[in-house]
C-alpha cells in the first residue's frame, strides 16, 4: 500500500514538471513592443517578468528610459571599477585629510570614505542629476546633430547601447558579487592563470 500511494505521489510530482500543451501567448502581440529597438535575436521581445503584459506606449518609453539610464551607469561603474582596480586615483583629498590614494577599490571603498566624503558624493551625483534631466532633451539632440549620423545609424548605435548597457549591468552585479563572495572580483583572470592584485 505505502508503495502504491509512494508511486502516485512519485508521479504526480513528476507531472508538475511536465510541459504543458503549447498555447500561443497573444500578450506579446498586443501590446505591439516586439518591434521595438532592443528586441533582438537571440530573444526577442523578452518581458519574462510580465511587466509590459497590459502597458501603453507611456509606460514602455518611462521602462525603456530607465533601462538606458542604468545601462549607462553600470558602464561607468564598470570603467571605474577597472580603473581603480589598476592602481589610477584622482589627486588630492576625498575628505579634509583623506586623500584619494588611501581609498580601496570596489564596495570596500564604502568602508575607507568617511561621512563627510560619502556626503561630498551623494551631492555631487545629485547636482549632475538635476542638472542634465532640466537640459537632457537639448544635449541629447545637440549630440546627435554633431554626429551627422543618419536615422539607421542613430538606431544601430542606440541599440549598441542598449546592448552594452545590459551586459554592463550584468558586469556589475558580477563583480559586485564576487568581492563580497571571496574578494576576487575578477575571478575569470584567476582561473585564466593571470590574477588581479585586489585590495
Amino acid at each position: 500500500m505505502f508503495r502504491a500511494a509512494a508511486i502516485i505521489a512519485s508521479l504526480a510530482g513528476v507531472a508538475a514538471f511536465a510541459p504543458a500543451g503549447r498555447v500561443a501567448s497573444s500578450s506579446a502581440l498586443k501590446m505591439g513592443f516586439e518591434s521595438e529597438l532592443g528586441a533582438q535575436p537571440p530573444l526577442g521581445f523578452w518581458d519574462p517578468l510580465g511587466l509590459l503584459k497590459e502597458a501603453d506606449q507611456a509606460r514602455f518609453d518611462r521602462l525603456r528610459y530607465v533601462e538606458v539610464k542604468h545601462g549607462r551607469i553600470a558602464m561607468l561603474a564598470i570603467l571605474g571599477h577597472l580603473v581603480t582596480s589598476a592602481g589610477v586615483r584622482l589627486p588630492g583629498d576625498i575628505a579634509f585629510g583623506v586623500p584619494f590614494a588611501d581609498m580601496k577599490t570596489g564596495l570596500a571603498a564604502f568602508d575607507t570614505v568617511p561621512d563627510a566624503g560619502l556626503l561630498q558624493l551623494v551631492f555631487f551625483i545629485g547636482i549632475i542629476e538635476v542638472g542634465f534631466g532640466y537640459r537632457q532633451a537639448d544635449i541629447e539632440a545637440a549630440q546627435l546633430a554633431a554626429s551627422g549620423w543618419d536615422e539607421a545609424t542613430i538606431a544601430k548605435k542606440s541599440a549598441i547601447e542598449l546592448n552594452n548597457g545590459r551586459a554592463a549591468q550584468m558586469g556589475i552585479l558580477a563583480l559586485m558579487v564576487h568581492e563580497k563572495l571571496n574578494n576576487d572580483p575578477y575571478v575569470i583572470n584567476s582561473l585564466l592563470g593571470a590574477p588581479v592584485p585586489f585590495n
